[in-house]
């Protein structure tokens, strides 16, 4: 059994992934790592887990482990690491942003990876430590990776919607009830934090698209703020010569290992993959536009799922173990 301790496992991320490795059949989790809710039940703030009864949090860390998990605010795993020595022995996975880019992805004797499967896995398999993909990122890259791989890429325009839990657990005023019901609204407009990690990874399958620190403007997105809890929906344009026959014909020769990214013949929508680990893809042609349309549950492909996912792959277990999920389809 792999030992796993979790730290910040309170929030919205921590939750998912307790949610998972409590029913992963390789996975024994030794700790859940919680502040300011040490001593109290899991459930108490994670009531679906009502069942997991005798789970608790604690305050204190537990080195008797194969894998830590950082479910912590973006900046906090830089510390934590800072303050707390975790043993070369010990695989870390983080998911905040600390360690996504590639400036940033050595911290003192550690070097951490980039945890996208689709095109890192043979790194992700033999990494110490992994940096988990945004969950904007995640989505985008998903859709556009196969078109860099062909050298593709141009001037990208890119719109998405999130759900409300894309914000974390702590509330604010655009995460309250009233303000998000019924509601819709744009933000971080061409300046979201996830532009950074998703041109280095375009610009590792295409040399000639620039990174985000070499140009600002070639990659144009702007988020919404949707009025339900999860899920991203992504649809991004740009002029393309090539057929729709020839797209797919790409897109499919690309995707045919990965075990969650699926291209569809058929239009895609959020409840196919809310709840699961997946990401589904869908192409439009009109004219010389290609619109790309892909979606992803930001909690789970966008965070905790692609975490176990890494995890499964580090330790050379079925990549989708413990993450054959059901989508909330009705």
């Amino acid at each position: 059994m792999t030992k796993v301790g979790i730290i910040g496992g309170a929030g919205y991320t921590g939750g998912e992934l307790i949610r998972i490795l409590v029913n992963h059949p390789a996975v024994e989790i030794s700790f859940i790592h919680s502040k300011s809710n040490a001593g109290n039940l899991v459930s108490k703030i994670h009531q679906d887990l009502i069942s997991e009864g005798s789970l608790r949090f604690t305050g204190e860390l537990n080195n008797d482990i194969d894998v830590l998990f950082l479910c912590m605010g973006h900046g906090d795993s830089k510390k934590f690491l800072t303050e707390n020595v975790i043993p070369d022995n010990i695989k870390i996975i983080d998911l905040a942003n600390d360690f996504r880019l590639v400036k940033d992805a050595k911290f003192g004797d550690k070097t951490f990876v980039y945890g996208l499967p689709e095109i890192n896995k043979a790194a992700i398999q033999s990494a110490h430590n992994i940096a988990n993909p945004g969950c904007f990122a995640t989505s985008i890259q998903l859709g556009l990776l196969p078109l860099a791989k062909e050298n593709l890429l141009k001037e990208i325009y890119t719109t998405g919607i999130t759900g409300s839990t894309g914000a974390g657990q702590k509330p604010s005023a655009t995460s309250h009830f009233s303000w998000r019901d019924n509601n819709i609204q744009a933000y971080k407009t061409l300046t979201h934090q996830h532009l950074d990690e998703i041109q280095q990874s375009l610009h590792q399958l295409q040399n000639d698209f620039p990174t985000w620190a070499e140009n600002k403007e070639v990659l144009n997105f702007v988020p919404w703020r949707g009025d339900f809890p999860r899920g991203i929906y992504i649809s991004s344009t740009l002029s393309c010569d090539l057929s729709l026959e020839e797209l797919n014909k790409i897109y499919k020769n690309f995707y045919k290992e990965a075990k969650f990214t699926f291209v569809s013949d058929e239009p895609i929508f959020l409840k196919q993959i809310v709840n699961t680990n997946n990401a589904v893809i869908y192409l439009e042609k009109i004219g010389s536009k290609l619109v790309v349309h892909s979606a992803t549950d930001n909690l789970l492909k966008g965070a905790s799922g692609q975490a176990v996912q890494n995890m499964n792959l580090m330790f050379n277990l079925e990549e989708n173990m413990g993450l054959r999920l059901k989508a909330n389809y009705f």
